[in-house]
């Protein structure tokens, strides 16, 4: 049978395109559902203003019928404007290992991005880099973490047989925390921490750790500006992401160095890893779910790295070293022992080599794909 393609519009149809996945991947024991809450709010523009200043089209793929694929178009119109670029992104790809189904998808995210006068496809890609960015290429024997994509591998077979070819990589580097802090990570975080002018900030509250959250978003817009797919943040946005993300953070997990006018100059947020309990809550916080998470981030052996910046006049003065030590020391004392990185572009070498240099090795790797149509 042809296949059919469906837009996406009514709530019942969008409760279909969110689930989709299920329906594929269930039995893939390195498949991890999003927490659908997440995934309800992405796609409200109510709580998600990416929504108000972006073209969009949900798509679906019927055979005979049956759901056998997903597809979402993006256009991020502040973006575009504000890299000079007339670019569509495609996202949430998730299909049957099926090329006719995949080419029917791929194909109308197309149509409809040259009919917005789009002369260039990236994907997968979502609104920013925010959102789980890329299609995973390694690294399929370990669980995905929170906040990156996960396929199967043949979705990389679909894609490049569209004529879609590499944009960038980003890696995740594993790492083993050390039972004891490295001598040569002692001694530069003891250098810099005899400086009088700075002080770094440890938490034991969330109350303690509220009022730094959006200075550290703050931080983060004036890091990541030159990345690739960053957008800004309002204080809007910031707000929102502070009041998303700290009840999920455990406080000794995040590290913050301050300047003697106590402004944010570095951070690093961490979270134990949660993923066996999102499998095990299969998605759904309620009425349940949310226990099995909590018990996972106690069990877990894995520390996930979110987020880190370091102001730029202040790089190469040893900051990183005082946050790595403290936060493996931190580690340690609940018994975790190792790392991941979570999501680096490859073309950032500084943050490849911080890994690197306490014996990082890269074991996952997700691509972001282009075409000129």
């Amino acid at each position: 049978m042809a296949i059919e393609i469906r837009e996406v519009h009514t709530k019942q149809q969008l409760r279909e395109y969110i689930h989709f996945p299920e329906t594929i991947y269930r039995g893939d024991p390195h498949w991890v559902p999003p927490i659908y809450a997440d995934e309800w709010s992405f796609h409200n523009p109510i709580k998600n203003s990416a929504l108000q200043y972006s073209a969009t089209i949900r798509l679906m793929a019927y055979r005979d019928g049956q759901a056998v694929g997903r597809v979402m178009g993006i256009i991020n119109r502040k973006y575009n404007e504000q890299i000079g670029e007339e670019t569509a992104r495609f996202f949430n790809l998730d299909c049957i290992n099926d090329q006719e189904a995949a080419h029917a998808l791929i194909r109308q995210i197309e149509s409809w991005a040259k009919s917005k006068r789009i002369n260039k496809v990236i994907g997968p890609y979502g609104f920013s880099d925010k959102d789980p960015q890329g299609l995973q290429v390694e690294g399929f024997e370990y669980l995905p973490v929170i906040a990156t994509p996960t396929n199967p591998a043949y979705v990389q077979t679909l894609v490049e047989n569209e004529g879609y070819t590499k944009e960038l990589d980003c890696v995740s580097y594993t790492m083993a925390i050390p039972k004891t802090v490295p001598d040569f990570l002692s001694k530069i975080s003891d250098r810099v921490i005899s400086n009088k002018k700075i002080r770094l900030l440890e938490f034991n509250s969330k109350r303690k750790l509220k009022p730094y959250i959006v200075p550290v978003f703050r931080l983060v817009n004036e890091c990541y500006a030159p990345l690739f797919g960053f957008l800004p943040m309002s204080e809007e946005e910031m707000k929102k992401f502070a009041a998303q993300y700290l009840p999920i953070l455990d406080p000794a997990f995040v590290k913050v160095i301050v300047d003697s006018t106590n402004d944010v100059i570095a951070f690093v947020v961490s979270m134990p890893d949660m993923s066996k309990g999102i499998q095990k809550a299969k998605g759904k916080l309620f009425p349940f779910g949310f226990i099995h998470i909590l018990n996972s981030a106690k069990k877990t052996k894995q520390l996930d790295l979110l987020l880190g910046a370091v102001k730029p006049n202040y790089r190469g003065k040893g900051l990183t070293a005082l946050l790595g030590q403290s936060l493996m020391q931190t580690a340690t004392q609940r018994g975790l022992e190792t790392m991941d990185s979570h999501l680096i572009l490859e073309t950032n070498k500084l943050m490849c080599a911080e890994c690197e240099n306490v014996g990082g090795e890269i074991y996952k790797r997700y691509r972001v794909y282009k075409k000129t149509i």
